[in-house]
């Protein structure tokens, strides 16, 4: 297989990539928002301010979640419309998306901005390091995953779709 025929195959030119990582980013900040700022209550998406300003900023942060899923979910059905569904591109992308969401929310949101903590009144570190290293984890698999498919080319399975042409 040559150069230009790997190229052609390379994940990042599908919709069905895109759509995983897309549902990916809203699958992770459902999970933190659900988890951690409402059963839990560690922390809320913005917590130096009010209470209310608090819980508005977990609504915004719950509106762009599901505005994730929706886009997502459209390009997932227009790329099954135009028979370029690729199942293994969207779920590399699906882990690209859950780790570059935890470890953005972990580095940018919690250590950069201070915009939260993970929680409040206990040692970080642990936290921390569980927080990060669990981010990296996932977004490390989900690049190795695309590059593996990126020099596979085009899907070779059945359950792949039958082969997907790129975005055009």
């Amino acid at each position: 297989m040559g150069t230009s025929s790997r190229m052609g195959g390379s994940p990042l030119r599908f919709r069905s990539y895109w759509a995983g990582f897309l549902l990916g980013v809203a699958m992770m900040a459902a999970i933190d928002e659900i988890v951690f700022h409402q059963i839990l209550a560690w922390h809320h998406f913005y917590d130096n301010a009010s209470p209310d300003i608090a819980i508005l900023s977990d609504g915004l942060l719950h509106a762009a979640e599901l505005f994730g899923f929706v886009f997502g979910f459209f390009l997932m059905l227009d790329a099954r419309r135009r028979r370029t569904f690729w199942a293994a591109a969207a779920w590399a992308g699906f882990l690209v998306g859950l780790g570059l969401f935890q470890l953005w929310d972990g580095i940018v949101d919690h250590k950069i901005l201070r915009l939260h903590q993970i929680r409040y009144g206990v040692e970080l570190l642990p936290y921390d390091v569980a927080w990060n290293v669990a981010g990296a984890l996932l977004l490390v698999s989900g690049l190795i995953w695309t590059a593996v498919l990126a020099r596979r080319g085009t899907p070779g399975r059945a359950e792949d779709s039958a082969t997907p042409q790129p975005i055009s």
